[in-house]
């Protein structure tokens, strides 16, 4: 499941309701975040807009009003599994289309003219998720060492492994580290639970953070010019082809944006049963497990639908930019933020305090040594936020946060999360060994 089980059901249960109420949402926040009221004004200079079309959802979520999973009863008694399928269809759609639209303005020269730094810094977050966990395990050890407890399957240490694959890789790296540590699947639902609280805090700091992006480069006494290069190529080309869109450019872009995510799922549906049977094949565990995202669907999915908007960005099509294109895939972004928020039940963050104080220690020494690193490199916000996205929130959130820097800088953070799914399971392995280590 994607979060713990709802056991009510909300006030709202279908779908088609459901998508109304979350456009309002969007409606009420692009409304007040352009409003000329001198409180909207000054509201929206501390928080940024991005982060209030994830935070209402999650209020509405929080009292009962929407909700991702319920259950129900049916008339003979029986509890009824409910889900909403909204974030599975703005993750599967609107996801990969948005990255077409994106990317087809795409300067990969100015991309790779970034410099190292992103990836240091995404190395550094990496790194930070490994020594975190064995580090919250020690520190909570001495304050409240039951959170750490358990034996053979039902080990803590065995069940947080899930939360370092997810944390540097993926989904896929998460079930992998489920399957080569044997964590009790009966108490799993507990790792999830941190898993989403956790990470949609920290989502939600860094989203806040791009409101002070200019003020926070300046503490770091950060470069920015590379990045600042990149948006001003975007924009004079955006400028320079700029157009009343006909309906004709809009069906264009429709076409070659759900043209893209047909092809991407229908190639995506071939390769991944492709490599999990060849990867099941593979005798060594640690090896199998190591390649096991090359069998996510997800993951294929994102990658093909990313390298056919590169190639589109070397044709004719990225003058489709002129036509909105890019405006049209941040419509799609905002879609997926608004159902990523409603999985986020502030009420969960009481549940199971101890779990949640390895989480919160955890992913704060994550935090920490990304700022660290940045001070000294000189690294911009932009690329400490895109480096740990890229590895807490994998290709779904990634793009979501580069796109609120600029439309253009959204590759980038499908770019790392892709690579984030390649070191996820040897990343997570080495954090468990030591987690094991310090847990005995």
């Amino acid at each position: 499941m994607d979060m713990q089980e709802i056991i009510f059901e909300p006030l709202i249960t279908q779908d088609t309701i459901l998508f109304g109420l979350l456009a309002a949402c969007l409606g009420f926040v692009f409304i007040t975040s352009s409003s000329n009221n001198k409180f909207w004004k000054k509201f929206y200079t501390i928080v940024p807009a991005l982060f209030m079309a994830y935070f209402i959802p999650a209020i509405l979520t929080t009292i009962g009003i929407i909700a991702p999973e319920w259950n129900s009863i049916s008339e003979t008694g029986e509890v009824i599994q409910n889900k909403s399928n909204l974030y599975f269809v703005a993750s599967r759609y609107f996801l990969p289309a948005a990255l077409v639209l994106m990317t087809l303005s795409l300067d990969l020269k100015a991309v790779f003219n970034l410099g190292p730094k992103a990836l240091i810094m995404f190395l550094t977050g990496t790194l930070g998720i490994i020594i975190g966990g064995p580090i919250a395990i020690y520190i909570l050890s001495f304050i409240y060492p039951e959170a750490i407890g358990g034996v053979g399957p039902n080990a803590v240490w065995r069940g947080l492994s899930t939360l370092a694959g997810s944390w540097i890789g993926g989904g896929a790296n998460q079930t992998a580290m489920l399957e080569i540590y044997g964590y009790n699947q009966k108490l799993y639902g507990g790792m999830v639970f941190v898993d989403i609280v956790v990470a949609n805090i920290w989502m939600a700091i860094l989203l806040i953070g791009i409101g002070k992006t200019a003020r926070i480069d300046k503490w770091l006494n950060a470069d920015t010019s590379a990045i600042e290069e990149l948006k001003s190529k975007v924009s004079k080309f955006t400028q320079e082809v700029t157009k009343n869109p006909s309906l004709t450019d809009l069906i264009i872009l429709m076409a070659l944006a759900f043209g893209t995510v047909s092809i991407s799922h229908f190639v995506a549906d071939i390769l991944a049963p492709f490599f999990k049977q060849k990867i099941s094949m593979i005798e060594h565990q640690t090896i199998r497990n190591t390649f096991t995202f090359l069998g996510s669907t997800f993951f294929w999915m994102i990658s093909i639908a990313t390298l056919i908007a590169v190639i589109l960005s070397f044709t004719k099509a990225r003058k489709l930019e002129g036509a909105g294109a890019s405006k049209l895939g941040s419509v799609f972004i905002y879609i997926l933020v608004t159902t990523i928020g409603m999985k986020m039940d502030l009420t969960m963050i009481l549940d199971n305090l101890g779990l949640l104080a390895i989480g919160l220690i955890w992913m704060s020494i994550h935090a920490v040594l990304l700022i660290l690193v940045a001070k000294i490199i000189k690294a911009p916000y932009f690329f400490l936020a895109i480096g740990s996205q890229a590895n807490v929130g994998g290709a779904a959130s990634a793009p979501v946060v580069a796109s609120a820097f600029h439309p253009s800088l959204a590759t980038v953070g499908v770019l790392l999360a892709v690579f984030g799914y390649a070191v996820g399971t040897i990343g997570a392995i080495a954090c468990t060994l030591l987690m094991q280590i310090i847990s005995q």
